[in-house]
């Protein structure tokens, strides 16, 4: 199994029935997604807590409009275990019309579409959100 398919999905799923908060095991890569959704305004909270028997658990606190809809409305996996898939700086496009983002690995950590042009630098395309 994909770990980050399985941290994606779990917020969708969670917050197409208005969970407010989510848990899943900890990892420094989950975490570094997880604060680069925070900056982009998907979930509002990510903290590390140390569960029974010090399991390392991430505690992530989903976001909602003022009328209560989800940000998170779909997630699209593209990098997968079997098929990476990478780009240049020159070949990332707005999604949904710059309602949505990309999320990427590159050499200066975990950058959404909007940060990585602006470094000028590509990477593996990890996932898109809207």
């Amino acid at each position: 199994m994909d770990p980050i398919s399985n941290m994606l999905i779990s917020m969708k799923n969670a917050s197409m029935v208005s969970k407010e908060t989510i848990v899943i095991p900890f990892s420094k890569l989950k975490y570094a997604i997880a604060q680069c959704l925070k900056e982009q305004g998907f979930i509002t909270n990510a903290s590390k807590k140390t569960e029974k028997n010090n399991i390392s658990v991430l505690e992530i606190d989903l976001a909602y409009a003022a009328d209560g809809t989800s940000k998170i409305h779909d997630v699209k996996r593209m990098s997968k275990q079997s098929r990476r898939m990478y780009t240049g700086v020159k070949e990332i496009r707005p999604i949904k019309n710059g309602h949505g983002i990309t999320v990427l690995s590159t050499p200066k950590g975990i950058l959404s579409d909007k940060q990585a042009r602006k470094e000028q630098v590509g990477g593996e395309v990890l996932f898109t959100m809207w």
